[in-house]
């Protein structure tokens, strides 16, 4: 056993991308996917969310409600024109959509449901349904 760190070598770095899950990620370099991340708390009479979509504009948000099925949809814009006469070494950003749909435990009352977009984070509130309510889109305010 040694208290010293392994030496690192010359090619550390170029393999540091054929790490676990490598060959079942796209092969452009992408660290991971990109997915939107839940927040999902129940209280007794709603549910509330938050999910991170930063960089998005609200305008480019859906949130679709039908029964225990919530479905949130985005389009990440990315202007790469901005780079068209430029050496770009690396691109991690996602640019394109991204859509997560999740199962509530409760139907969701959609009349009364609401929504607000604050610096990438978006929080809905959505009241748990009463017997004979219909289904609609939840507008962002």
């Amino acid at each position: 056993m040694s208290l010293l760190p392994a030496p690192r070598t010359l090619f550390d770095d170029l393999f540091q991308d054929f790490s676990p899950g490598f060959f079942i990620r796209p092969l452009n370099g992408d660290p991971l996917p990109a997915q939107i991340k839940l927040d999902v708390r129940e209280l007794e009479d709603r549910f509330e969310v938050q999910a991170e979509l930063p960089g998005v504009a609200k305008e480019d948000i859906s949130i679709e409600v039908e029964g225990t099925l919530v479905t949130l949809s985005a389009e990440i814009k990315q202007i790469d024109s901005q780079y068209k006469d430029e050496r770009l070494l690396r691109m991690e950003r996602y640019s394109g959509l991204v859509s997560r749909s999740f199962h509530l435990p409760a139907e969701v009352s959609n009349t009364e449901a609401n929504a607000r977009f604050e610096n990438g984070l978006l929080m809905l509130t959505l009241p748990k349904k009463q017997p004979g309510s219909s289904n609609h889109k939840v507008m962002i305010s």
